[in-house]
């Protein structure tokens, strides 16, 4: 999985029409090789990115959990962490 693309499922407060489309579009890029596509290929990028942002969009609203919804800032934080002691050296 591309390193860049966040879990956004079950936080408070939810994941953003943004967010959502941010991930779908680093999933389109790394699945295509393209940081940005060709003229020729651009209608068929963009509509990609949408239809993933569409279909996770109703993966999450078709989702239950019994799990506490999680704090962004926390999460954040242990990413932080994370990301600090694999490249500490």
């Amino acid at each position: 999985m591309c390193r860049n693309i966040k879990p956004l499922f079950n936080f408070d407060p939810p994941a953003t029409q943004v967010e959502i489309h941010d991930a779908s579009l680093q999933f389109v890029r790394k699945v295509t090789g393209f940081q940005k596509p060709s003229e020729v290929n651009t209608v068929a990028f963009e509509k990609a990115v949408e239809e993933i942002a569409g279909v996770t969009q109703k993966l999450f609203h078709s989702l239950e959990t019994n799990a506490d919804p999680k704090n962004r800032e926390e999460e954040a934080r242990k990413r932080k962490e994370r990301s600090m002691k694999r490249f500490e050296n």
